[in-house]
């Protein structure tokens, strides 16, 4: 196997960088997993180093990129879940916008190849085209997370020039038994019998965090900057999704709707922040990618 250098990973106790960093290790590169105050209970690639890092200290960044000199970084780390962004969108800026502007900075001042990583849900105040968003479509959020990771892409994008920016759509998939990602949560509330509420009226292209990781790591390696779409091949709502989930586990139709319930945005009063439609398309990155792009009916489990 070639040895492709050293590659830093921040978010790598999170649902994609575990991924990441697992995959970054199966395909060459000398992994180094960036976590903030927390144990990395995962497993590790071989020969991979793990550091503890708070990404809002820009000495300490740098200091980590010096030491670790690493070829590239992929960012995942973000304050990701909507209402934690609602509740506190000045600590959603300091993690979501200003650490991307540190670490997108720094690395352009040492060379380092930087993949950020955001996310479908730039998208959602104005109505989805029939073919998804693409990255010439203009943004337009409606959460508080959305806006913080829509001001990342900025940030990174005049911090420096040779960036990629990767729009990531909802993931499913394996979580090592954490239960996270959309599928795995799904099967978790299910087991401790609760019936989750899922809307009928919100459309994403899930994809599967496998794919997303093997991607990320193929455009560790790629020279392509700017924007990329990279999301599933298929518009499905959230309920349907739930349902297929719950059918790739063995259950019979008629029992994975009698485990879910189906809502709306305005039955549950989150039409405010929650988009109705955010579908990627990702035409662009299909031309180029050697990754194939899978969602739920693909393996996802």
């Amino acid at each position: 196997m070639k040895e492709r250098g050293r590659l830093l990973v921040s978010g790598a106790s999170g649902f994609l960088g575990a991924h990441v960093i697992e995959t970054a290790g199966r395909a060459g590169w000398q992994v180094v997993a960036l976590v903030h105050r927390a144990p990395l209970a995962l497993p590790l690639p071989a020969g991979a180093l793990v550091l503890e890092a708070d990404l809002a200290n820009v000495r300490e960044l740098e200091r980590i990129l010096d030491s670790a000199a690493p070829v590239a970084m992929i960012h995942t780390a973000a304050l990701a879940r909507i209402a934690d962004c609602e509740r506190d969108p000045g600590l959603s800026r300091i993690v979501n916008v200003e650490a991307s502007r540190e670490l997108s900075r720094c690395c352009a001042a040492r060379g380092v190849r930087f993949v950020h990583v955001s996310t479908d849900l730039v998208f959602g105040a104005a109505q989805a085209p029939s073919a998804g968003f693409d990255e010439d479509d203009a943004p337009a959020p409606l959460s508080a997370y959305g806006h913080s990771k829509l001001e990342a892409e900025s940030a990174v994008r005049s911090s420096d020039g040779s960036a990629l920016i990767v729009r990531l759509p909802l993931l499913v998939g394996p979580s090592h038994g954490r239960a996270l990602g959309a599928s795995d949560s799904l099967h978790a509330a299910v087991a401790r019998g609760e019936i989750p509420a899922l809307f009928e009226d919100e459309w994403r292209t899930p994809l599967d965090v496998r794919s997303a990781a093997q991607a990320l790591i193929e455009l560790a390696g790629h020279r392509s900057s700017g924007l990329l779409h990279v999301a599933g091949p298929e518009r499905i709502s959230r309920y349907e999704l739930g349902l297929r989930a719950l059918r790739q586990q063995g259950l019979r139709a008629d029992r994975a709707r009698a485990r879910i319930l189906a809502t709306t945005h305005q039955r549950a009063g989150v039409a405010s922040v929650r988009p109705a439609d955010v579908s990627l398309n990702s035409a662009r990155a299909r031309s180029f990618l050697t990754t194939v792009l899978v969602g739920l009916d693909s393996g996802a489990s």
